[in-house]
């Protein structure tokens, strides 16, 4: 050790601050890394899709799967990234800065890494809660930052390779500094690897009281301990949480007018439309799906209504066939808001159980869950689900 870094070293006492441990929390926390991507690149391909890649209708619980595990993973590691920031920390007073181009490159990737570990962390978490302290748009923000910390961690788990493979299957020798006696040396290897442990189970305690207090929100059995979770399962209008009200959306007037009429149209040409009492007379469809939202929380309910492949059908002549049919854009009452119009791809419209739904677990939809005529459809963000529908479009 430099006589410049002794004394800076000697400042961290704790012997935890060493590569075994650190390559422990760096390997699970990379793991969940890559999970948290992977699952947060599939929603924004839900929620964005691309001509390419056509958003698949099945399996219907899908999004609900990958969402769920994306939140809960990302609010889960919270305890791992803040231990592991811990334990390496000193490594950022080392001096000199850098001793090549190569280590360069890897120190100077530490702070989109750091810095976009926190930043996903813990906006994600804001974001769960529904609570936005900031002028950007989260979910652009969220996933180019991801993209960002993604590049720097192969940065880093490139640069740090062979160290872990080094310290994963041994013991590491504790560096002491330079003033430590053989005799202080060796007590202290020998009650490392017992604090090591201790200090793992506390971080492994505290990744599960995350989880244990957030996964309420998808998972039924767990809502009365899960004092995170903002939306219980079975709560809400109709047994179904709703996370924005009719009120909220400035729908209240329109959505109970009683000459409302719903809209079809063909390439954006108005070819027919039908009152609440027209689509009753259609033939009904019920289905059981889920209602999955990007903030994690998710429930399965009955849903029952008009199939939407069967309004295509209904069509006057000229219009847009079942065979020519690419995507149909889905309007709402509610004026403005990103959420007030959304696209179904083909495979998703012509979906047997994607359904402009009219009733909800038996009865009439509840306002805050759409009234008078919804979108519900399988494998899909619930976002996207739109509520109180003024047209759809055929294209």
């Amino acid at each position: 050790m430099s006589q410049g870094a002794a004394p800076l070293r000697s400042r961290f006492t704790s012997h935890l601050h060493e590569p075994r441990t650190a390559a422990i929390l760096g390997s699970a926390l990379g793991l969940v890394f890559i999970l948290c991507f992977l699952t947060g690149l599939f929603s924004h391909l839900a929620q964005s899709p691309v001509s390419w890649l056509p958003w698949p209708s099945r399996p219907a619980g899908l999004y609900r799967v990958t969402q769920g595990v994306h939140t809960l993973a990302g609010i889960s590691m919270i305890p791992l990234l803040l231990a592991k920031l811990w334990v390496v920390y000193p490594k950022l007073f080392v001096w000199p800065f850098a001793r090549g181009p190569f280590e360069v490159i890897e120190r100077l990737a530490l702070l989109p890494l750091i810095g976009g570990g926190l930043f996903l962390a813990f906006s994600g978490m804001a974001n769960t809660a529904r609570w936005y302290p900031w002028e950007f748009f989260f979910p652009a923000a969220h996933y180019w930052v991801a993209w960002l910390t993604i590049g720097a961690l192969i940065i880093h788990i490139g640069s740090k390779w062979q160290l872990t493979r080094e310290h994963l299957p041994q013991q590491s020798t504790p560096d002491l500094g330079d003033q430590r006696t053989q005799a202080e040396a060796a007590a202290t290897a020998a009650t490392l690897p017992q604090q090591r442990r201790t200090f793992l189970r506390a971080v492994l305690a505290s990744c599960g009281a995350m989880f244990l207090a957030s996964a309420g929100n998808t998972i039924y059995p767990l809502r009365r301990i899960s004092v995170l979770a903002q939306r219980i399962p079975g709560v809400g209008p109709q047994g179904v949480p709703v996370n924005k009200s009719a009120q909220q959306a400035g729908v209240s007037i329109a959505a109970l007018d009683p000459n409302y009429r719903l809209i079809l149209r063909s390439a954006g040409q108005e070819v027919a439309s039908m009152t609440l009492a027209q689509l009753r007379r259609m033939p009904q469809r019920s289905a059981v799906l889920p209602i999955a939202c990007v903030e994690g929380w998710s429930t399965s309910a009955s849903w029952s209504g008009v199939a939407v492949r069967d309004l295509l059908q209904a069509l006057p002549p000229g219009a847009t066939t079942r065979d020519d049919l690419n995507e149909v854009l889905v309007d709402s009452l509610q004026e403005g808001g990103l959420y007030s119009k959304s696209r179904m791809g083909r495979q998703t419209a012509l979906d047997p159980d994607t359904l402009i739904a009219l009733d909800l677990n038996g009865e009439p939809l509840h306002i805050d869950h759409g009234f008078p005529a919804r979108l519900i459809a399988p494998n899909r963000p619930g976002v996207l689900q739109t509520k109180w529908c003024s047209s759809l479009d055929f294209r």
